[in-house]
């Protein structure tokens, strides 16, 4: 079976810079290739039209047509041809597309299959966030999803809540995020004598960002010496305009508070599991995710977690059991719930080797890998009808 990926983002080095999508791909795509089939990226918006080969997995890069107005038709025709020549020659039996800004609306491949997978549309996470989305990126988004010969999603939320923001009756079926279990393993014993809470992610709004300084105000009331870590990329607030949210945190923490801080940037990837390792605990207190993998990487090193309540995190995290779930305005319990982990332990321990065990029985690498290769089998199998 030959798998392709459309997507706007790849974390490699020669194809920019990559978020949670690429990272996902990349994860199913090492579970695919274990099993035998053979994997495609095809990244579009890159600076030139090349290809290269990553560990055994194919990467076609895709550079836009550049033509003022007609950009984003003659741009998804030219992925379409790509398509059609990859289906052709026999090189691909299906492609799935992401769904962030409907990239295969006006992509309709003469035999190919093409699905969806939702990791959350720009509409979804603009829903979310209380923002208006661009109404091109909603058309596009809405055509796509209309038009695909399968639709997947990382989460029943994200299913649910898209349905609801595009006025349809889809049917999804739900294949979590996956994480190779291999890769992060670790231990929820904190053996420095620092206690530290990690946040690591973009520093967005979305992500409950303005939220984290209100809630670590609070825990150091009980927990002076506590540190806060913070890294990912500072990114420029949508809604007020600022440049770097950053700054907006800056001014919402205690003088107390703010001289425990410390911000250490875009990490490289590989070094994400030794801070992951060195904290206390981690947090995530977001408005806005489909199926984040930076929680499964945390879960999967059996770290302490206390993260949003909302939709999608239910189907990840089972309150008290392997983790904390709070929503992200309730500061005082968010707090309390962090000075729990900061306080015991064992409690530590227990909750951190059951988000282990989560991880590896229901979203490991290999187990995500066979779900897909049976939906892939039986889109393609209707296909050929």
């Amino acid at each position: 079976m030959n798998i392709a990926f459309l997507t706007p983002e790849y974390p490699h080095s020669k194809t920019g810079s990559s978020g949670g999508i690429g990272t996902s791909i990349k994860n199913l795509a090492i579970g695919l290739l274990a099993k035998g089939v053979s994997v495609r990226i095809l990244v579009y918006g890159q600076k030139e039209d090349n290809t290269f080969n990553d560990d055994g997995i194919f990467i076609q890069q895709i550079k836009n047509v550049k033509l003022k107005g007609l950009s984003w038709f003659l741009t998804r025709k030219k992925i379409e041809r790509i398509i059609n020549q990859l289906y052709s020659r026999k090189e691909i039996d299906l492609v799935e597309a992401a769904d962030w800004t409907g990239i295969s609306s006006f992509i309709k491949p003469k035999s190919c299959p093409l699905i969806i997978r939702l990791n959350g549309s720009d509409t979804y996470f603009c829903h979310l966030d209380n923002r208006q989305v661009k109404w091109i990126n909603k058309f596009h988004e809405k055509r796509a999803l209309q038009n695909a010969d399968g639709l997947l999603s990382v989460s029943q939320f994200t299913a649910d809540m898209t349905n609801v923001i595009f006025g349809l009756k889809k049917e999804f079926t739900i294949i979590p995020n996956p994480i190779d279990n291999n890769l992060f393993q670790g231990n929820s014993v904190n053996h420095n004598k620092q206690k530290t809470i990690l946040y690591f992610g973009s520093l967005i709004r979305k992500k409950g960002l303005l939220e984290l300084p209100l809630i670590f105000n609070k825990v150091i009331e009980n927990h002076p010496d506590t540190k806060l870590i913070l890294i990912g990329k500072d990114v420029p607030d949508i809604i007020s305009g600022n440049s770097s949210t950053l700054q907006m945190m800056q001014e919402l923490f205690s003088d107390t508070a703010k001289q425990n801080v410390e911000y250490l940037g875009s990490v490289p990837y590989i070094e994400i599991k030794e801070k992951i390792q060195q904290a206390t605990v981690c947090v995530f207190p977001s408005f806005a995710e489909a199926f984040p993998v930076s929680w499964l990487e945390a879960m999967a090193m059996e770290k302490p977690i206390v993260a949003s309540d909302i939709g999608w995190a239910k189907e990840m995290i089972d309150n008290s059991s392997n983790g904390f779930l709070v929503h992200p305005t309730n500061h005082k319990f968010f707090a309390e719930r962090i000075n729990d982990f900061l306080e015991d332990e064992v409690l530590c321990t227990k909750l951190g080797h059951a988000a282990r065990n989560k991880v590896e029985e229901y979203f490991d690498i290999h187990v995500i890998a066979t779900e897909n290769i049976e939906f892939y089998k039986k889109i393609i199998s209707q296909k050929n009808i």
